[in-house]
């Protein structure tokens, strides 16, 4: 009885699921594969070997990465020194570490646009010191993409990590540092492998959302496109739906690929979690 409630409870999530994620998917997927009626793989065969397609698939990689690894380091000192607070202190840090998400992705792609600007913040402010003689191209180029991802993305790994530190036993570390461990040593072979499992889940909340994102790439990027806007001007601007189909089941193979290897290498690294 109580199994067939709970399969009754879950009924309407998984129709729900199935009606606009699982079908819609099948079908752009079945879409990529017929050609005039026949069975081809014309098209993936084209965009893999299409220097300009490829360059921008390796673009997103590379800045995806870049993001998820810039996370990392910014995140993980902040996660620890909010893990060791308590009280209102930690709660005003939590706050202020999540209220970039409340925020328009448009809203913070515009700041950083005024900041990255040829006559921007950051350009004037180098130029009075006289660090530069020139303006530096820094907007529309994969570095602002890349700054503008992090910015979205740190408070998810920071939030993440603060969950996992916080069930650290502080126990595990005194005991290694009376056995004369130092502090380094402390947190290469203690605290970071506990911690390792609580990283990848982050790692994978960011690099799937800076893979995927849109509106941020298009706003600070221009003409370094990634392969969210390619897909939106192929099927947008120049209708061709069914590239735009393949550059979607390429997004959909890239980040569940990711998602099946992080997580097995987090069960080998936690077996019992």
């Amino acid at each position: 009885m109580k199994r067939k409630t709970f399969y009754l409870l879950l009924l309407p999530g998984v129709l729900f699921l199935t009606i606009f994620m699982v079908i819609p998917i099948a079908l752009t997927i079945g879409t990529t594969f017929v050609d005039a009626g026949t069975f081809t793989f014309k098209g993936y065969i084209q965009f893999f070997t299409d220097d300009y397609f490829m360059s921008i698939l390796w673009r997103t990689l590379r800045v995806s990465l870049m993001t998820t690894f810039i996370c990392i380091i910014l995140g993980f000192p902040v996660a620890y020194y909010i893990s060791k607070l308590t009280g209102r202190k930690k709660m005003f840090l939590l706050l202020l570490t999540i209220f970039p998400l409340l925020t328009s992705p448009v809203v913070r792609s515009f700041s950083w646009m005024v900041i990255l600007g040829r006559d921007g913040l950051l350009n004037n402010f180098l130029l009075s010191t006289g660090v530069i003689n020139a303006p530096i191209e820094l907007l529309y180029t994969p570095t602002a993409v890349t700054i503008g991802l992090v910015h979205l993305f740190l408070p998810l790994i920071i939030v993440t990590l603060v969950g996992v530190l916080e069930n650290v036993d502080q126990d595990l570390l005194k005991a290694a540092e009376s056995l004369g461990a130092s502090k380094l040593t402390v947190f290469r072979k203690v605290l970071f492998p506990l911690c390792v499992p609580g990283l990848m889940i982050g790692s994978i909340l960011v690099f799937v959302g800076s893979f995927t994102a849109y509106t941020t790439p298009a706003l600070l990027g221009g003409r370094a496109r990634v392969v969210s806007t390619f897909l939106y001007q192929n099927a947008i601007t120049l209708n061709d739906w069914q590239l735009a189909s393949i550059i979607a089941t390429i997004m959909i193979v890239v980040t569940f690929a990711v998602i099946t290897i992080m997580n097995k290498a987090a069960y080998k690294l936690n077996p019992k979690g």
